[in-house]
């Protein structure tokens, strides 16, 4: 678990569209359908929300890419 959270990873299994929302939600131990919830209802207010989603998207490294010790 402690391997889980140093880094931000967008991960192989469970993902929907990108697997960022799941990827915040492992680093940081949240539920993931929390975190899916916050970004859609947060899409309803102003703001940069789906930029900020596909940045991630791109700077995030997938979890198979990723090497592990």
């Amino acid at each position: 678990m402690a391997g889980e959270l140093e880094r931000m990873v967008r991960p192989r299994d469970g993902r929907w569209i990108g697997g960022v929302c799941l990827g915040i939600a492992r680093r940081f131990g949240w539920k993931p359908g929390l975190v899916r919830l916050a970004f859609v209802v947060s899409c309803a207010l102003p703001g940069p929300q789906v930029l900020i989603y596909l940045l991630l998207w791109l700077i995030m490294p997938d979890e198979r890419r990723v090497a592990r010790p």
